[in-house]
């Protein structure tokens, strides 16, 4: 039977996208089904690190939310700092630092209207709906709108 291979995509922007663009990104980590970021300590953690990179201008999250296995984000990163780079690194730290395991690479998608960052921001905001964590969004206590 033939194995496929996925397709390595490039995670950076051609140079003609607006430096201001937004990313809705999704990171995994390798254990599934397990909680392993909503716990007090390691959901403080990422907290922490997120804001220590928006406060340095690495990035700009405009909503970022922790699920039991994976994270969703919206967010903008800066013209100095490559998308690639950036969550390498934060990855990276945050295994070193605390154990996570992550899956390799991560899943990005550049928003092109107001409309599509609404509808994907109600979608990552509804996730521990769907998911049966919470009744409403609000409850939720993983998320951080800068």
């Amino acid at each position: 039977m033939p194995t496929f291979r996925r397709k390595k995509l490039p995670h950076e922007s051609p140079l003609w996208v607006n430096t201001d663009a937004i990313y809705f990104i999704t990171i995994c980590t390798t254990t599934r089904r397990q909680n392993t970021l909503c716990t007090k300590v390691t959901s403080n953690a990422i907290r922490e690190s997120v804001l220590i990179r928006m406060n340095n201008g690495e990035w700009w999250p405009h909503l970022f939310l922790l699920m039991p296995d994976h994270v969703h984000a919206l967010i903008s990163f800066s013209p100095e700092t490559k998308m690639n780079t950036s969550i390498s690194n934060w990855k990276r730290w945050l295994a070193r630092n605390h154990g996570i395991s992550w899956q390799h690479g991560f899943f990005d998608h550049r928003l092109r209207t107001d409309e599509s960052f609404d509808e994907k921001a109600h979608y990552i905001r509804m996730n521990p709906v769907r998911a049966g964590l919470v009744d409403s969004p609000h409850s939720w206590p993983h998320v951080w709108i800068p």
